[in-house]
C-alpha cells in the first residue's frame, strides 16, 4: 500500500502515516509500534521526511520573487529582469570656507585645488560615532587678493575608497567585484588607462542603466548587486559598449556610506588636502567651515519588499513610459530621492487636459522639488515617454487629517489619565509614520484607527472620535489672486444654515480687522456659496457677522473650494516663511482617501485626545447617572484659532 498523503508537513502526521503504512502489511497488523524498538526507527524516518519536506518547501519558495525571503535570492531574481536595487545613499551637506595665503609662503599662488576624498569630519560624535564627509572630484578655485574661496561645496558622507584592477590575459573569467558593502552606487567613478604608467591617457567610463543608446564605442560600465550587498562591475563587448583590452588598468573610486545615520550633521572640522598650482600642500590659513545646509538625504539600501514591488513593474514597463504604472516604476529609478510617486493622466482632470501626464513626487527629505530637479527629471523621462505626451511635475499637496477623540478609560486599571493619554499618542504617532499613510494613493481607515485607540491600553473601554480634513492655502499677499483648493473627498454638510467650513483668520483689503471663510449651502445641498465673516462676543457667546458675500463657491460632492480674486494682506497662521490659511471640513466618509497628487498626513499636533473616566466600568457609578456623554456629531467652533 502506497502512502496516500504527500502533503503532511507536521512531524506527528508524518509519523502516523508511516505507522499506517506498516500496519497495512499483515506481518505488522497487531504490532505495538509505541512500545518497541521499531519506534526509534520510525522517528528517524519521520524526522528525515520532515526535514526534507521543509527544505523542499523553502527551496520552491525561493525560486519565485513573490515567495523568496533571502535578499540574495530576491536580488538574483530581480537581476533576471534587469532590475538593479537602489543602494545605500550618502548624506549630503553644503559648506563654504576660504583659505588665506597672504601671510604664507604661497602668497603668489594662482589657484588652489581641494583634492577629492576626505574634506571634513564632524566636530562631535553622533551617538557613539563620528562621520567623514568627502568629495568625489577635485575642486579648483582662483586666488583673488590672497583669498581662495570654496563656496557652496556639496560634501558627501562616507569613506573615500579606491580599487584598482588590471586586465589579465590569462584570467578568462575575470570579475570586477567591489569588496566593501554599504557602497553608495551613485558615487562610483570609473577611470580606464591603457597601462599602469602615469603618462597613459585616462578615459572616464559612465554608468549605463539600460542598453538604449549604447553603441559599440560607448565608454560605459554596468552594475549589479551580488551577495552580501556588494557590487560587481562589468564592461561592454564591442557590441554594447567598448570592450576592455589586455593590459588596461581600471581605477574605481566610491564612498562607503553610513546611510541615514549621518543625516542632520551641522558642524564640521576641516581635514582635507589643498594644493597650490605647483602641487605644494597648503598647511594653514584655513577659515572655519560655514554650513549652508546641514546633511540630509542619507538612506538605507532598498528593502526586500521594495525590490519585490518594483522589479516586476519595471520589467513590465520595458523601459517605456506608456501607462501611469510605468511612470511610477521609472521615476524612482531616475530620481533616487523619491519616497513616493503618484501619476495620473490629464484626461482624469476636470476639465480634461489631453496629451499630458501629471507626476507628483514626495522626496525623502523635504516637501518640494526645486525647479532644477523637476527639469532634470523631465529631461531624463524623454527617452522613455511616448511622442506627444508631455510630463508635468506637480508640487506635493498635503491633505491633513485631524482627529478629536474622547477616550473613556477605567481608572482601576490605569496609573493616571496622563499615562494612558501618552500611550495613545505614541501609538497614533507610530501609525502616522507607517506606510499605510506615508504614500500616494493611501487611505485612512477609520475602523482600524479606532482599534488602535482601544488597544493602546487595557484600561480603555471605548472612544468617540470625530474626523476633519484640512488643506493649507498658501496666500499671495498684496495682490489679487483666485484660489482652488481640492480635497479629493466629499464634504459632509452638517448644518443647512452654513458654517460647515472653518478657516483660520486673515486680513483682506477693504475690510478692517480679521476675517474668516465659511459657507452657505444651496437648496440642493450639493454646492454652496463662500462668504467672509468676522466674529464678536456679547459676553455670553460668539456671534458671527457676515461682511462680504459671494467670494467663492464650494462643491460638496467633489470636495472642491473656489475663491474669487481676493487681495490678502496678511494671515494669522504661518508655516516657515509662508503665510497660510488653514481650511478644514468634515468628510462625508470617515475613511479618507489621498487621490492623485494629495498626500495624506495625520496631524498629531492639531488633534485632540481627551481622557474621560468611565465610572460605569470602574464601578463607582453603576447606574450611569453621572456618565459623561460625548457627541459623535459635534460641529465645534465657528473658526480655527
Amino acid at each position: 500500500m502506497a502512502l496516500v498523503n504527500f502533503t503532511n508537513l507536521d512531524f506527528d502526521q508524518i509519523k502516523q502515516s508511516i505507522i499506517d503504512y506498516l500496519r497495512s502489511n499483515s506481518n505488522f497488523t497487531d504490532y505495538d509500534f509505541e512500545g518497541s524498538n521499531l519506534s526509534v526507527l520510525i522517528d528517524v524516518l519521520a524526522y528525515n521526511t520532515y526535514i526534507s519536506s521543509y527544505n523542499a518547501n523553502m527551496v520552491s519558495n525561493e525560486v519565485f520573487i513573490d515567495g523568496a525571503t533571502l535578499r540574495e535570492n530576491v536580488v538574483s531574481l530581480a537581476r533576471n529582469v534587469g532590475y538593479v536595487p537602489r543602494s545605500r545613499t550618502s548624506s549630503r551637506a553644503n559648506i563654504s570656507f576660504f583659505v588665506d595665503v597672504n601671510n604664507t609662503s604661497f602668497s603668489n599662488a594662482l589657484t588652489l585645488t581641494l583634492e577629492k576624498g576626505l574634506v571634513c569630519t564632524t566636530t562631535q560624535n553622533f551617538g557613539d560615532q563620528s562621520y567623514i564627509f568627502s568629495i568625489l572630484d577635485d575642486i579648483t578655485v582662483p586666488v583673488v587678493n590672497g583669498i581662495a574661496s570654496f563656496d557652496n561645496i556639496d560634501v558627501y558622507e562616507g569613506i573615500y575608497v579606491t580599487t584598482t584592477f588590471s586586465i589579465d590575459a590569462f584570467n578568462l573569467d575575470q570579475k570586477f567585484i567591489l569588496d566593501n558593502d554599504n557602497i553608495d552606487s551613485s558615487t562610483i567613478r570609473v577611470l580606464v588607462k591603457d597601462g599602469p604608467g602615469l603618462e597613459s591617457p585616462v578615459r572616464k567610463y559612465s554608468l549605463a542603466n539600460s542598453l538604449f543608446g549604447i553603441r559599440p564605442n560607448s565608454r560605459v560600465f554596468f552594475l549589479q548587486e551580488i551577495e552580501d550587498q556588494r557590487y560587481e562591475l562589468f564592461f561592454g563587448d564591442d557590441v554594447f559598449g567598448r570592450k576592455l583590452s589586455v593590459g588596461n588598468v581600471v581605477d574605481v573610486s566610491y564612498l562607503v556610506s553610513s546611510g541615514e545615520n549621518a543625516n542632520g550633521v551641522s558642524a564640521f572640522t576641516f581635514s582635507g588636502t589643498i594644493r597650490d598650482n605647483n602641487g605644494s600642500p597648503i598647511l594653514d590659513g584655513f577659515s572655519l567651515i560655514t554650513v549652508n545646509n546641514p546633511s540630509f538625504g542619507g538612506s538605507e539600501i532598498e528593502s526586500v519588499d521594495s525590490i519585490k514591488k518594483y522589479a516586476p513593474r519595471v520589467y513590465a514597463s520595458q523601459y517605456r513610459a506608456v501607462t501611469a504604472n510605468d511612470y511610477e516604476s521609472i521615476v524612482p529609478q531616475i530620481y533616487k530621492e523619491a519616497e513616493s510617486v503618484s501619476v495620473f493622466g490629464g484626461e482624469e482632470l476636470s476639465p480634461p487636459k489631453y496629451g499630458k501626464v501629471f507626476i507628483s513626487i514626495k522626496p525623502k527629505n523635504g516637501n518640494f522639488l526645486s525647479n532644477a530637479i523637476k527639469d532634470n527629471i523631465k529631461n531624463q523621462l524623454r527617452p522613455y515617454s511616448v511622442a506627444g505626451i508631455v510630463p508635468e511635475i506637480m508640487d506635493l499637496k498635503y491633505l491633513y487629517i485631524e482627529v478629536d477623540s474622547k477616550i473613556y478609560y477605567n481608572q482601576n486599571f490605569a496609573p493616571s489619565a496622563s499615562y494612558v493619554r501618552n500611550t495613545v499618542i505614541n501609538n497614533v504617532t507610530q501609525y502616522s509614520k507607517s506606510s499605510e499613510l506615508n504614500t500616494y494613493g493611501s487611505r485612512f481607515k477609520y475602523s482600524k484607527f479606532l482599534r488602535i485607540l482601544d488597544d493602546s491600553n487595557e484600561s480603555i473601554t471605548s472612544n468617540i472620535t470625530n474626523i476633519k480634513i484640512r488643506r493649507d492655502l498658501k496666500a499671495y499677499k498684496n495682490q489679487f489672486s483666485s484660489y482652488e483648493i481640492c480635497y479629493g473627498n466629499e464634504f459632509h454638510v452638517k448644518c443647512s444654515s452654513g458654517y460647515n467650513l472653518k478657516s483660520s483668520g486673515f486680513r483682506v483689503s477693504g475690510i478692517s480687522g480679521v476675517v474668516y471663510l465659511s459657507d452657505l449651502p444651496n437648496l440642493d445641498g450639493k454646492s454652496g456659496e463662500i462668504f467672509l465673516f468676522k466674529i464678536s462676543n456679547d459676553g455670553t457667546k460668539t456671534l458671527p457677522e457676515i461682511v462680504r458675500k459671494n467670494v467663492g463657491t464650494v462643491d460638496y460632492v467633489k470636495g472642491e473650494i473656489f475663491l474669487k480674486p481676493l487681495n490678502i494682506l496678511g494671515t494669522e497662521k504661518t508655516e516657515g516663511n509662508e503665510s497660510i490659511i488653514q481650511i478644514s471640513v468634515s468628510p462625508k466618509s470617515n475613511d479618507v482617501i489621498g487621490k492623485q497628487e494629495l498626500y495624506l498626513q495625520l496631524d498629531i499636533n492639531n488633534s485632540i485626545f481627551d481622557m474621560i473616566s468611565d465610572e460605569m466600568s470602574s464601578g463607582s457609578d453603576i447606574s450611569g447617572s453621572r456618565f459623561v456623554t460625548s457627541s459623535s456629531y459635534s460641529n465645534g467652533d465657528l473658526v480655527r484659532l
